[in-house]
């Protein structure tokens, strides 16, 4: 087995040969997220709650059977199947070190990390390792477990600190393993410092950390850019030629709005037009990295898709919408070309190589998923009321139709513009949040999910372990319908031929 490097705008193995990584995102698992397994708020808050109705011990018996179940080998040998080669895990610095005991490790704090990895290995499969949530939260969203729209993590040295620290026993773990590709150091940093200087310097205090302190220099780091993976305008010159952090992959993130639910996604057609649009948006995302010649990763990106309990009748023909956005995408992204590329102004000939990407998402209740839980098992079945309220209240901001409650919130909105004398006042940061998206990221996904964390806990009240199993068990592979559609894209265009289909059939059949 290789150990996988960067060199100039490709990832290659030992011999030099290149390595197109396909894959997905490991959510919701060692990072959950509310959209993915069905609760309000932020997993903390949903730990803290079912430890208070259950006791410390039941609680954590359900979370770790949680984790147990939701990936094991059958998940990677299904995931080969498709002819994938690499699972991005996603981890909260939670399972490695508590707040009240910073810098001491767990200790289980690998247990499920190293047997996800080694089952991976077992079928051919690359890992990267991805901080997905940092000490005081990187970024205002609820996939950063901080709970609030404010990014504490950048005004608290002490949380960079911990994870410089953390980074360290990572790296100084796996460094002898050549089957996880590298570190994805922190996943959509939302960073407010001009010209991004915390981030830049967290990422040098992490490079040398892992590369002198750990002592490996072989895996590949991931960097996402500035706000959510999308802006590099902050980075340094001396990162050409792997000058700044050798043997470094920059992690762009192009999540398609015509892949969610809203106007632009509501009549896309694949159009010559609409496809040129998603190949524009793409290319100004990764302009950065091509003009110096760096090597860049998709870390995210793919569309949501409609359920039949909420929207019924128009479920497969939103359906089909959603899966043209995944198809162009993925056209888009395999595309080679040596020549001046239309999102250039100058006449700049540079090398577009075949994207390596992470789609988002392998495992869910059925939101965006490669596969999902199934309807009928034990935790669909208790919540189903539960999520449908959750739904009808677009407590979860990932996605959110707001159909039913937009009314409710839109005088906060106005209330707000109306107070503030100067429109340039109403721009702050993220840019990418409006007026409408901070209020209803702050009144409905922060403050109304907070009142309903504890009613997710209760509904646990009076189980035995039997029970807390049966529930977690719902997550297990073999207890999960495929998303066909997206199943086949992605099968396609990674490759996979007749033989290897026979394969994926026998792999369904088996499990």
């Amino acid at each position: 087995m290789s150990f996988l490097h960067v060199e100039g705008t490709k990832i290659v193995d030992e011999q030099g040969t290149e390595v197109v990584l396909r894959g997905a995102g490991l959510g919701g698992w060692m990072m959950m997220e509310n959209f993915i397994s069905g609760f309000p708020g932020c997993e903390f808050q949903i730990r803290e709650a079912l430890a208070e109705v259950l006791g410390e011990q039941k609680a954590e018996f359900f979370f770790d059977k949680f984790l147990e179940h939701f990936f094991g080998e059958a998940d990677a040998r299904f995931f080969k199947s498709l002819g994938l080669n690499c699972i991005r895990i996603a981890v909260n610095y939670h399972h490695f070190e508590d707040d009240a005991n910073p810098r001491v490790l767990k200790p289980n704090a690998f247990k499920h990390l190293d047997r996800a990895i080694a089952a991976c290995a077992l079928h051919g499969i690359y890992t990267i390792i991805d901080l997905h949530s940092a000490p005081g939260g990187q970024s205002g969203g609820w996939h950063a477990d901080g709970g609030t729209h404010l990014g504490a993590f950048w005004t608290h040295k002490d949380f960079q600190d911990r994870v410089v620290w953390l980074w360290t026993q990572l790296a100084a773990r796996y460094k002898g393993n050549p089957w996880v590709a590298g570190y994805n150091v922190l996943n959509e940093p939302a960073d407010p410092s001009a010209g991004a200087k915390r981030l830049v310097g967290l990422y040098d205090r992490v490079y040398k950390a892992i590369r002198e302190d750990a002592g490996d220099g072989r895996h590949v780091l991931f960097l996402d850019g500035n706000t959510f993976a999308t802006d590099f305008s902050g980075f340094p010159e001396d990162v050409r030629g792997g000058g700044r952090w050798a043997n470094t992959a920059f992690a762009m993130h192009d999540y398609a709005l015509e892949g969610f639910p809203g106007e632009r996604g509501l009549h896309y057609r694949g159009t010559e037009e609409e496809v040129g649009v998603l190949r524009e948006r793409y290319g100004r995302k990764r302009r950065w990295m091509d003009e110096r010649g760096l090597c860049v990763w998709n870390g995210e990106w793919g569309p949501v898709y409609a359920r039949r309990e909420y929207e019924g009748a128009e479920t497969d023909e939103i359906n089909v919408r959603r899966e043209r956005v995944l198809r162009d995408q993925l056209e888009i992204y395999k595309q080679v070309r040596t020549q001046p590329v239309e999102w250039f102004s100058d006449d700049i000939t540079i090398n577009i190589d075949k994207l390596s990407w992470s789609i988002w998402l392998y495992k869910d209740i059925g939101f965006q998923g490669m596969v999902y839980v199934s309807r009928g098992t034990p935790y669909m079945q208790h919540f189903e009321a539960f999520l449908a309220r959750k739904h009808r209240l677009a407590v979860d901001a990932w996605g959110k139709d707001d159909t039913h409650v937009k009314h409710v919130y839109a005088p906060i909105e106005a209330l707000v513009r109306d107070a503030v004398a100067d429109d340039a006042h109403l721009k702050l940061y993220p840019p990418l949040w409006s007026v409408q998206e901070r209020v209803t990221r702050i009144a409905r996904t922060m403050l109304v999910a907070e009142f309903l964390v504890r009613e997710w806990a209760e509904m646990f009240r009076g189980m035995d372990e039997e029970r807390l199993e049966e529930l977690a068990g719902s997550f297990g592979f073999a207890n999960c319908e495929k998303r066909e559609g997206l199943n086949r894209a992605l099968r396609e265009h990674a490759g996979v031929g007749a033989a290897s289909r026979v394969e994926a059939e026998a792999v369904d059949r088996a499990t």
